[in-house]
């Protein structure tokens, strides 16, 4: 008896394990297929001859800042089924909360603030008691989810649908640049980016206008002139989400008046997106230490751990990394500069956006190593100096060559090849990559594709010797960033 019980539960304890094991290899194997098809929309609109260093096509005022969009119908984000966002936000400027159909990525490229991110079904786990505040009357207790404190250099992730928040507390302006994934396996709709916001009255050429459908909208508001001039102001913008509902509908959803309920639609509210707070806002946000930061990073398995799913849930996910400290770069040489990348290795969230990020900064007249990004677009953004890029094709067609500088973007198409010269004032850029583990193959240095060819193959494939062979391998020992080096001036001067 004792016997087929044990029998009978060693049986299902095998059911069991098989099941969960089968669970495990699904979503493994959905991930990866995810990955490897999220592109094939843009594969036939790829086709580049020739791509431009751009700056922003349109630029929107609001009443606390300014809000400037890349033309997403540019060739190279339509391949790489991207769109570009900055805001400025001055001091106590609130960007209004809201959502985006697409999976982002926030780098932090001026000032300080805190950010929130409302994660559906999480507690609010950060809770004020009643304070004082200037005037002399008490508020009420709060609670609400965690609020984030955000500097220069923080990059934020945030999947899609996530409803989040900025305000800048400091005294200068906050600066941030957005990267949204249209083409993410997150979207099931189109390749517009769609931003869904709770509050305020948005202009509508803050929304994407690569489909025609939106294009047609937005050229049809805008040709209406027999229409009178308060109804086309209010034409020209769209309203927030609770705007479509109906206001009785409002009031016994949240059980409140209709006069509060018609306050959420905020029809009449005109001053944008950037709205700047009566006072200084009174949230619960407590100062993290960088050494706390670390600590953090260290006890959840940042450095090198490998993300099981189980350490770290969506409720106390950590959704930023700063990237502009050296202690943290990847490659550093003290004559040429750094690099630094943030992936799903030291930033686990970012294996549900499936983006990362690179840092990189090259002392003036230094180089980045010529290389190709093996599994990622990378659009760049140029975040101070200038320098020179050059972009290959696969048929050894030069599609970009130029001079850029700050505020600029270039995007260079996976597997394209490129290279990046710093100027006379030196060169930064933040690379935004379309993998979050994506993968950079060297063609110069000391673990470049060519160093790891062997001299016999080198020589016959240029046609030169054997010595010329290794001298092609072997001159260049360093690794990613170059110093200045003075061996081709040299060879024309001869």
């Amino acid at each position: 008896m004792s016997s087929s019980t044990l029998f009978s539960l060693t049986l299902c304890f095998l059911v069991l394990f098989n099941c969960c094991f089968a669970q495990i290899e699904q979503v493994t194997s959905r991930h990866e297929q995810q990955q490897a098809r999220r592109r094939s929309s843009q594969h036939s609109e790829c086709q580049l001859q020739r791509i431009n260093a751009l700056e922003p096509a349109r630029r929107i005022k609001s009443e606390a800042g300014v809000t400037e969009i890349w033309d997403e119908n540019d060739e190279q984000f339509e391949c790489a089924g991207v769109a570009v966002i900055r805001h400025t936000i001055q001091k106590r400027g609130l960007l209004l909360p809201a959502y985006t159909n697409t999976p982002k990525l926030v780098y932090v490229e001026q000032g300080r603030g805190i950010q929130g991110a409302v994660f559906p079904g999480c507690p609010e786990t950060f809770q004020s008691s009643g304070q004082y505040s200037r005037d002399g009357s008490q508020s009420s207790e709060d609670q609400h989810q965690k609020v984030r404190q955000v500097r220069e250099g923080d990059v934020v992730a945030l999947p899609s649908g996530v409803a989040d928040w900025f305000y800048n507390n400091g005294d200068s302006p906050l600066v941030l640049v957005q990267l949204l994934d249209t083409s993410n396996p997150a979207n099931q709709l189109d390749q517009d980016f769609r931003n869904f916001f709770l509050a305020g009255n948005p202009q509508r050429e803050l929304q994407s206008q690569r489909s025609s459908y939106q294009r047609d909208q937005f050229e049809g508001q805008r040709g209406r002139q027999d229409e009178d001039e308060s109804r086309r102001h209010q034409q020209d913008r769209n309203r927030n989400v609770f705007g479509g509902f109906d206001e009785q509908i409002l009031a016994e959803a949240f059980n409140i008046n209709t006069r509060l309920a018609r306050s959420m639609r905020n029809e009449k509210d005109n001053r944008g997106i950037i709205v700047r707070a009566e006072h200084e806002l009174q949230v619960v946000s407590p100062h993290q230490s960088r050494e706390e930061e670390e600590r953090e990073i260290e006890y959840r398995g940042g450095r090198g751990g490998r993300f099981n799913g189980i350490e770290e849930t969506f409720c106390t996910a950590r959704l930023k990394h700063n990237i502009n400290d050296r202690e943290r770069a990847d490659f550093f040489n003290p004559r040429a500069g750094r690099l630094t990348t943030v992936n799903s290795l030291n930033l686990p969230i970012l294996r549900s956006v499936q983006l990362s990020v690179e840092r990189g900064v090259l002392y003036p007249n230094a180089m980045m190593s010529p290389h190709w990004n093996m599994n990622a677009h990378s659009i760049i953004y140029i975040t101070r100096g200038n320098g020179r890029i050059q972009i290959v094709g696969d048929n050894g067609q030069t599609i970009f060559d130029g001079e850029v500088r700050e505020g600029q973007v270039v995007t260079a198409p996976q597997s394209f090849a490129v290279v990046k010269k710093a100027g006379s004032q030196g060169f930064e850029w933040v690379s935004f990559k379309t993998n979050d583990n994506a993968q950079v193959s060297q063609l110069a240095g000391r673990v470049s594709t060519i160093r790891g060819l062997p001299v016999e193959v080198v020589a016959n494939s240029f046609q030169i010797s054997r010595e010329d062979a290794r001298r092609l391998k072997n001159n260049r020992e360093e690794v990613s960033v170059f110093s200045p080096s003075q061996s081709g001036r040299s060879d024309e001067i001869a």
